[in-house]
């Protein structure tokens, strides 16, 4: 086998040599890390990885391949959690070219071929992820190919700082989609900011009528139960459009619903104010406490982002909150039917404690 040599160069200038399995071109993008152990199809394709190089912590990536890109006659794909690959690139220590699984549908090096999304593999990543949890993260760049110019190709490469690239509007909807129009009991409003599929798959199972908008489509002057507001990459600062259309919408007495930048933006709505974690949350296994309460779940985490729970106003509080290290993790209002997770309760893969949160949304609307 003729190994195409990869490097990924941090702006620090620290370096990590490794070999191609994926696509083999440069790419510039925000290094983090997700310590989940399965799942890579689903994070993948999670639109909030666009303009991200995902570092996976889990030593052993590829050896139950990919499912099938199948998408449903709705358009909502029937494995993944959008059409496409969102993430920059992918970071791995040891790559499987042997997989084997019952629902696989070929292998992962081919997808991100095909997808032209680089790959590499015999990195450190253990050491990768501990200089990001002491650095927080940084921008990178993976240099591709034997003998390679580094320097060169870097020059190439347009000038990236993640916080100033509004992502949502790169990944969010560009007309408004409705899903089981005239069959759902009540219609349901979907903020896309870069909704995850299994969210929309979570609303319809629950016989809801979903009219997904784009991130800054005025939906107030729309005819609907309840509003729901989806996950999405980048800064929530960048969004400003949608807070303003959702600060109108708690006007009214219908109930809302918000998923991570959807817990972001509901909480800048109600004046409080949002900051960027030294290296976010991202894995499968975030013990969240419900406020009030001893009953902790494990969660899904996907985001770079907090809200700020001393900035709340008087009118909401608190729901959920991290057992590892305090951060906020879902708000609610203390008289209407407003709240939020800052974590995924449609975790596909992951746990699903939490999945009771659609069920609440549902009942409030009914």
């Amino acid at each position: 086998m003729n190994l195409m040599k990869a490097t990924l160069i941090l702006d620090d200038g620290s370096r990590y040599e490794g070999y191609s399995f994926g696509a083999e071109n440069s790419v510039i993008g925000e290094v983090v890390f997700n310590t989940a152990m399965s799942g890579y199809p689903e994070s993948l394709t999670d639109p909030s990885y666009s303009g991200q190089l995902m570092v996976l912590a889990y030593p052993l990536i590829g050896n139950y391949g990919v499912p099938a890109r199948t998408i449903r006659t709705d358009g909502i794909s029937l494995f993944m959690e959008s059409e496409r690959i969102h993430a920059g690139a992918i970071i791995v220590s040891d790559y499987s070219y042997q997989y084997s699984h019952w629902n696989a549908a070929g292998s992962l090096a081919e997808w991100l071929k095909e997808e032209g999304i680089p790959g590499i593999y015999g990195i450190d990543t253990r050491a990768l992820t501990k200089r990001l949890r002491e650095q927080g993260v940084m921008i990178g760049t993976i240099v591709t190919g034997n003998g390679a110019d580094e320097k060169a190709m870097q020059a190439q490469l347009p000038i990236f700082h993640y916080d100033e690239v509004n992502f949502v509007d790169k990944v969010s909807c560009k007309e408004v989609i409705t899903y089981n129009e005239g069959a759902g009991k009540k219609r349901v409003v979907l903020v896309d900011c870069g909704v995850k599929h299994n969210i929309i798959r979570s609303l319809l199972k629950r016989d809801l009528t979903v009219m997904r908008v784009p991130w800054d489509y005025d939906f107030n002057r729309m005819e609907y139960d309840g509003l729901f507001i989806s996950n999405g990459p980048g800064d929530p600062d960048t969004c400003a459009v949608a807070v303003q259309h959702i600060r109108q919408a708690l006007g009214e007495e219908k109930p809302i619903c918000g998923i991570c930048m959807g817990n972001q933006l509901l909480a800048k709505a109600g004046g409080a104010s949002i900051y960027k974690l030294k290296y976010g949350h991202r894995s499968h296994n975030q013990p969240v406490r419900m406020v009030g309460t001893d009953k902790c779940y494990i969660t899904s985490q996907n985001h770079g982002y907090a809200v700020d729970s001393n900035t709340l106003g008087s009118d909401w509080e608190p729901l959920f909150v991290n057992m590892n290290d305090g951060t906020n993790e879902g708000i609610r209002h203390k008289n209407k039917p407003f709240f939020s997770a800052q974590f995924h309760p449609e975790a596909c893969s992951g746990p699903t404690d939490t999945e009771f949160i659609f069920d609440r949304f549902a009942e409030l609307i009914s």
